[in-house]
């Protein structure tokens, strides 16, 4: 499979270099530091302590690498809209897109049930303009929801902390061939790759537990355990938690267990940096609108009481605005 992945950071590099070494013949679109050092070095990638470096053809203009059969984004969402406009070039007549990124898709309430009575189903929180949705169509779109944990110490290394799981899915639902081709190309590479046939659902769900830990960790610098171990922190969380499902519900996407038990999965997970805590620590943009700001958006126009998401947004936009991390108040 020709395979373009855009963006090398954590996620992108991790998917790029496993890809690669898996035999599949892997291009990516990358700039600045990253793009460097792809060049010098090849696409590093740590695993369980060893490391070793991935042949990744790089280049930071789309036209060299030509149409592929799968093109994986994973750049941040601030950077989406300039990244769609960027990777027309690798898009052919069958090219499937899959964003492995975080929060909210700009096409997720496009695919909402019939019943849910919005008029207008655009996300403005993603694509105020709609130009992503106009860049990438979405009967391009596979949607993908990644749960592991990776990091990107320096531009073109990459180290894989834990977990394997992707779920890939048809943003209308059900199954398809063009899925199922997918996840077998990612199990190739080793991943624990499963085709769901409600993707709504499964982002819905992992952004229901990091919509509260990312932006708290950004707020606050302390990783996860810390925050679970606060009682007053862990019940903000909980509340949270539960104006977010109430949202799910109403868009399609209940939610089947509480707050503790969703906890409970991340205390497990022992001590990390979540990733959003990672890009205020590097200075880099916050995801800030993908997970947290399209959930209020939507809430509001659903007229759900959402005091606990409010505080969140308003703390965490004006922290990252205060440090130059999120666009100034217009």
């Amino acid at each position: 499979m020709k395979i373009a992945v855009v963006g090398l950071g954590a996620v992108g590099g991790l998917l790029a270099a496993r890809l690669a070494s898996a035999g599949h013949a892997v291009c990516a679109l990358a700039r600045g530091d990253a793009l460097a050092a792809v060049r010098a070095h090849g696409l590093r990638l740590v695993m369980k302590g060893v490391e070793s470096s991935a042949p990744v053809n790089a280049s930071d203009d789309a036209r060299d690498l030509g149409p592929q059969d799968l093109v994986l984004v994973a750049v941040k969402g601030p950077s989406l809209a300039a990244a769609a406009h960027a990777m027309q070039p690798l898009i052919g007549a069958q090219t499937i897109v899959m964003p492995a990124m975080n929060g909210v898709p700009w096409w997720f309430l496009r695919t909402a049930p019939a019943s849910l009575r919005l008029a207008d189903r655009s996300i403005a929180a993603i694509d105020p303009d709609g130009r992503i949705a106009a860049l990438l169509p979405l009967h391009r779109i596979l949607g993908c929801v990644v749960h592991l944990t990776c990091s990107s110490p320096e531009p073109g290394l990459v180290r894989h902390g834990f977990g394997e799981r992707l779920i890939v899915g048809e943003p209308a639902g059900g199954a398809s061939v063009r899925a199922a081709a997918v996840c077998a190309a990612l199990a190739q590479a080793g991943f624990s790759a499963e085709a769901s046939s409600d993707i709504r659902h499964a982002i819905w769900y992992k952004l229901w537990g990091n919509m509260t830990m990312n932006p708290v960790s950004a707020l606050t610098g302390a990783a996860s355990d810390h925050l679970l171990d606060d009682p007053l922190v862990y019940a903000f969380v909980l509340r949270t938690m539960q104006e977010a499902a109430s949202i799910g519900a109403q868009v399609g996407c209940p939610i089947n267990q509480t707050g503790e038990e969703r906890m409970a999965l991340a205390r497990h997970l022992g001590s990390f940096k979540t990733s959003m805590l990672q890009d205020a620590l590097a200075g880099r943009a916050l995801e800030l609108d993908a997970l947290v700001g399209a959930v209020h958006e939507i809430g509001m126009r659903l007229n759900i009481d959402m005091p606990n998401i409010g505080a969140l947004l308003g703390l965490t936009r004006l922290m990252a605005r205060e440090r130059g991390l999120y666009p100034p108040a217009a």
